[in-house]
């Protein structure tokens, strides 16, 4: 099944992760991920490791961050560099120097890793 970004569960929870609405967009793409299988199940289980990420971080709960963040990393490695729609290679370098960050309890980086779709 492909995702559609365009409505949905899906867009409704990327314009909420854009909004560093992030619990919002964790509650929005549980919802689609109920209804998807693998591969893509996998997939979206990955960005939701990655929004709940972001809402520990915002929390000052760096090491919840840093776990989630290295098993959405484990996750994503299996696809390709563009996968359901998403730049996963993106993704992935961002969260690369996140895991880096938080891993030598450095300052984060600025921007929240992007999840950014192939068609822009």
């Amino acid at each position: 099944m492909p995702l559609d970004w365009t409505g949905g569960a899906l867009a409704a929870g990327l314009a909420c992760y854009r909004n560093q609405q992030f619990f919002e967009a964790h509650e929005h793409w549980e919802e689609a991920w109920n209804r998807l299988s693998d591969p893509e199940k996998l997939f979206v289980q990955a960005l939701i490791q990655v929004t709940v990420a972001m809402h520990h971080f915002e929390n000052a709960n760096r090491a919840g961050a840093l776990s989630l963040l290295e098993r959405a990393q484990r996750k994503l490695e299996k696809y390709p560099g563009q996968f359901g729609g998403v730049e996963v290679a993106i993704l992935r370098d961002d969260l690369c120097a996140w895991l880096c960050a938080l891993g030598e309890s450095a300052p984060a980086p600025s921007d929240v890793p992007a999840i950014r779709l192939v068609d822009g």
